[in-house]
């Protein structure tokens, strides 16, 4: 049956239609907010179809004035080089994620127990290497003189490992859970690696989605790593490679050979911006439902 609105207390007229214009506000205020927070994005995006010496007369525009893919052509002028670099970036990205996931929330899940003996003493030196370390050098040799990991892929890999910041949020969560559906899961006989794979990592699906969305952009975004310990071309990753190409564009136009010679400097930055954080907004749009629960991991405890 259709309400008639005729029949509706006056007060409750009011009431709704304050309310519908309170939302309506606030919808807008948050689509404004939505759309300020893209325009530094569209800028990259408008800028890296720029040509240079339009940035340079006027600056960075939200459309191009003059449009051309130039900046494209000069950061994909081997494109061989361009595809190897992101096979590597990959293969870093999903191996170590993977690995670094499952170390990690396992180390975490066993200092959650708090029937766990060294509990204490375990997350204190965890947390001990978020304070100190032994710094750069001791590390340097450790890899390359003792891991033997010069020019080896894996040197991207294990330095990110473990992350004390992640171990001790990850703790938090597990450390949340109903302790005695653990303990029911005990009685009907179920291991410890089945409570934890079975029970605990399903129930833990927020943390470990914010927690992984952290290790892809860590990985992903990681040039320093290739820095230290990659000289072989063909093992860099699309960050580094990327770097490489700036300074080569800087060098040559602070060249005097190359004086008047057309060097997108300013639009390939951009460009280089576009193709490296294609893939990481892509797996950000895949668990954004969950990142939001998981960021406030701790927050009331």
């Amino acid at each position: 049956m259709e309400t008639d609105l005729s029949r509706l207390h006056p007060a409750k007229l009011t009431y709704r239609s304050r309310r519908l214009y309170g939302d309506l506000i606030i919808h807008l205020i948050v689509a404004s907010l939505a759309l300020f927070c893209l325009l530094p994005l569209w800028l990259i995006v408008s800028a890296s179809f720029s040509d240079e010496g339009d940035i340079a007369r006027y600056g960075y525009a939200l459309f191009p004035r003059t449009f051309t893919t130039y900046a494209y052509n000069y950061v994909l002028k081997v494109p061989e080089q361009i595809i190897r670099a992101y096979g590597v970036t990959t293969f870093v990205t999903v191996v170590g994620t993977v690995l670094g996931m499952l170390v990690m929330t396992l180390l975490a899940f066993v200092l959650s127990r708090p029937n766990f003996r060294f509990r204490k003493a375990l997350s204190f030196y965890i947390f001990f290497t978020m304070l100190f370390n032994g710094g750069l050098v001791p590390w340097y040799i450790w890899l390359t003189q003792y891991l033997g990991l010069k020019d080896n892929i894996w040197a991207l890999i294990l330095p990110y490992l473990v992350i004390p910041w992640y171990v001790l949020l990850l703790r938090t969560y597990f450390s949340q859970l109903p302790e005695d559906l653990l303990d029911a899961a005990r009685i009907d006989g179920a291991s410890e690696w089945r409570i934890f794979f079975q029970i605990a990592i399903p129930m833990s699906t927020p943390a470990l989605a914010t927690v992984g969305l952290f290790c892809i952009l860590m990985y992903w975004n990681d040039w320093w790593l290739a820095l230290l310990y990659i000289d072989n071309r063909n093992l860099h990753p699309l960050q580094y490679m990327l770097y490489n190409i700036m300074m080569n564009a800087r060098a040559m136009q602070a060249s005097p050979q190359t004086t008047g010679a057309r060097l997108p400097v300013n639009t390939a930055r951009m460009a280089m911006a576009v193709l490296a954080s294609g893939p990481a907004v892509l797996v950000f749009l895949l668990v954004q439902r969950y990142f939001i629960r998981g960021i406030t991991v701790g927050a009331l405890k």
